[in-house]
């Protein structure tokens, strides 16, 4: 599978002098480090002085015995891995250092059902050798364009493995390499969100969802890109109220010259319209206002609205290799606390990770004032985030539980949470574990009238 990039120049040209500045990449001395020091998508390959962490040593690049084919649900590569110790609100200080303050939040919160089981930590993240061709590419060609707002010279890889100039720009490249790191080509599933209340109760909304990661199209040509990362559509399918409704989003590379597109279908009305606020903080119903739209998939969307700076990497205790909370069968009644998930299912592990800094622009608006985000160092993936009010309090905590998918190879997250701290209630989204299949990948190359709105009316039934 090869990909041609030398299109992609030409093709966001006219982008990248609309929107200048942009910044220098790496020389290719800087990028004949990936592979050897470091691993293919950036990260140290050495462990840390202490033995905590190990090197990495090629990740997890094939399936466990018993496992048939994409869409199973995960067996476990580790079962035999026991708690090492568990964090809780009776020994957080003795590991404060390694925790963020959103865990610590949730922690001091729930003193009596919360904590953090910690197991021993394994770098499995790996991805195909296309993937890794491609970052070695990009490191010497990606530029992120203007003041964060799109990325130039990347294609089918993660843009910035190897970070460079100032703070501002190091932050801007690690949630560039969050927004197109690898997830596949093409995926369906159905899954159910909810929200919990206070007493623990919830209702479900179950939704089919097909994604197209165009930015990894493996026929790799001008028309196929269109300034779109990738293409989105969701099919409501319970509750009956909310039944038949759908959404389809076109996500772009430049969301200031070129803002997100999305569709929303009204079963009601039987109608398409756009949905221009589909973006920033507005609230999303299905998750009884507990995401904002850049919320969804941990962090999402443009830049534009916050000043950015990269704090440096940090060793922390994050969510890793759960593959136990998406088993097979599994009752969401189990998954699902009354002020969180079972914690006894959950997984943490000591890893690196880059911590960038958000803070809102003067005269600029969103509910959150500042977000601190944690991005896996070999995956960046955003696996936690701790956001602010206007205050200055922490408010809302994300987490996000990640595993390998091993049919890829690819690491992504298999639930992502959201908890209010004030409000004492929190989101889920993603269950499938009572659902006959998990995700479903695919290296299929749909035509891109699959995800217009056209197709969307007429795919929509109630």
């Amino acid at each position: 599978m090869t990909f041609n990039k030398n299109w992609l120049f030409g093709g966001l040209f006219a982008i990248s002098v609309v929107a200048t500045p942009v910044f220098a990449a790496v020389s290719s001395s800087e990028a004949a480090r990936l592979g050897n020091e470091l691993t293919p998508f950036g990260s140290p390959k050495k462990g840390n002085a202490a033995g905590t962490i190990p090197a990495w040593t090629g990740g997890i690049t094939k399936p466990p015995a018993g496992y048939k084919g994409s869409g199973q649900h995960h067996i476990n590569p580790f079962p035999d891995d026991q708690v090492l110790f568990t964090i809780d609100a009776r020994n957080v200080d003795q590991y404060g250092k390694f925790l963020s303050d959103g865990v610590k939040a949730l922690l001091d919160t729930y003193p009596t059902t919360f904590n953090v089981p910690v197991y021993e930590s394994r770098r499995t993240h790996s991805v195909p050798a296309f993937v890794e061709k491609n970052t070695r590419e990009n490191a010497t060609s990606a530029e992120v364009v203007g003041q964060g707002e799109g990325l130039d010279g990347a294609y089918g890889g993660y843009p910035f493995p190897i970070l460079h100039g100032n703070n501002e720009q190091k932050a801007w490249q690690v949630i560039w390499n969050h927004l197109t790191r690898w997830r596949g080509i093409s995926i369906t599933r159905r899954s159910s969100e909810v929200a919990v209340q206070q007493n623990g109760d919830y209702s479900l909304v179950t939704s089919q969802q097909e994604a197209f990661f165009n930015f990894y199209n493996p026929e790799g040509s001008e028309k196929d890109l269109e300034n779109i990362i990738f293409y989105y559509l969701s099919f409501t399918q319970s509750p009956p109220r909310l039944a038949g409704g759908a959404i389809l989003v076109h996500e772009t590379l430049n969301q200031i010259v070129n803002p997100r597109n999305g569709w929303g279908y009204n079963a009601g009305q039987r109608r398409v319209r756009r949905a221009p606020n589909l973006g920033y903080d507005s609230p999303i119903a299905a998750a009884d206002n507990l995401r904002t739209a850049d919320d969804t998939d941990v962090f999402n969307g443009a830049l534009d609205r916050y000043n950015w700076r990269y704090e440096g990497m940090r060793e922390m205790y994050i969510p890793y290799n759960n593959y136990e909370i998406g088993e097979k069968g599994l009752p969401y009644s189990e998954v699902l606390g009354v002020s969180h998930v079972n914690p006894d299912l959950t997984r943490w592990e000591l890893h690196r990770v880059h911590v960038v800094e958000a803070t809102l622009k003067k005269g600029e608006r969103h509910i959150y004032a500042k977000r601190r985000f944690y991005v896996d160092e070999d995956s960046w993936n955003t696996v936690m985030v701790d956001q602010y009010d206007g205050r200055g309090e922490l408010w809302r905590v994300t987490v996000g539980l990640p595993k390998n998918y091993y049919e890829l190879p690819g690491t992504w997250t298999v639930l992502d949470i959201y908890h209010d701290l004030q409000a004492r209630r929190y989101h889920v989204l993603g269950l499938d574990t009572e659902e006959p299949q998990t995700r479903v990948f695919t290296d299929d190359v749909p035509n891109k009238r699959y995800f217009s709105p056209a197709a969307l009316r007429r795919r929509s039934v109630r």
